[in-house]
């Protein structure tokens, strides 16, 4: 896999992500997240990755995908996953967010319909839904936890079967829905969601 794989689209907004400077205390957020690939690597064990949050809608959702996406580009083997502490659906907002920023996104009928993501016409799509964190889809062992809200990672002190359970914390930009600012504001996330893992991807040797 490379990045000749992907999306023009996509390989463009990755290009243009990578400028994006990272806070110095956002790069110390992201060291652990850094030390786990990179020790699963090391080891040539499988990099497995369960982004949470609390509905599985938003945020959590935009870390499987772009996770995915920028390990591809970045040619690191990865598995990435999600999940919440509770079932809803994946937002319409965010997957306008994705589609914005270069994703083929084909969409199933049904109150929590399945998504199928592409990043790729060469690689299998990331197939995204709302679930709970401990899926029968998620990895049961092995994997590092990476909490992407306070609110799950308050909620769930212990998830089990995690080696690593990583606190990154992003604001939900829920509160915008229905507002002028939503797409904005959508953008804005998903942007900051890829270029920190865009600083985490390129830190692996």
């Amino acid at each position: 896999m490379s990045q000749s794989n992907l999306f023009p689209e996509l390989q463009e907004k990755i290009q243009k992500l990578k400028n994006i400077k990272i806070p110095a205390d956002r790069k110390e957020v992201l060291k652990p997240l850094i030390n786990f690939i990179q020790k699963k690597k090391d080891e040539e064990k499988p990099v497995l990755l369960n982004f949470i949050c609390t509905h599985n809608s938003r945020r959590s959702q935009l870390g499987q995908v772009w996770a995915k996406t920028i390990s591809v580009y970045f040619g690191v083997d990865v598995e990435c996953f999600s999940g919440g502490t509770e079932e809803t659906a994946f937002h319409l907002n965010a997957i306008a967010a994705l589609r914005r920023a270069g994703f083929q996104i084909d969409e199933e009928e049904g109150d929590n319909p399945h998504f199928k993501v592409k990043y790729s016409e060469k690689e299998k799509p990331e197939v995204c839904y709302s679930k709970k964190y401990d899926s029968k889809k998620n990895p049961s062992e092995g994997f590092a936890a990476v909490m992407t809200c306070s609110h799950a990672d308050e909620n769930c002190p212990f998830i089990p079967g995690a080696d690593a359970r990583i606190a990154l914390d992003y604001k939900d930009p829920k509160e915008f829905d229905g507002t002028p600012e939503v797409t904005e504001k959508y953008d804005e996330r998903s942007d900051q969601i890829a270029s920190e893992l865009i600083y985490v991807f390129e830190n692996i040797k």
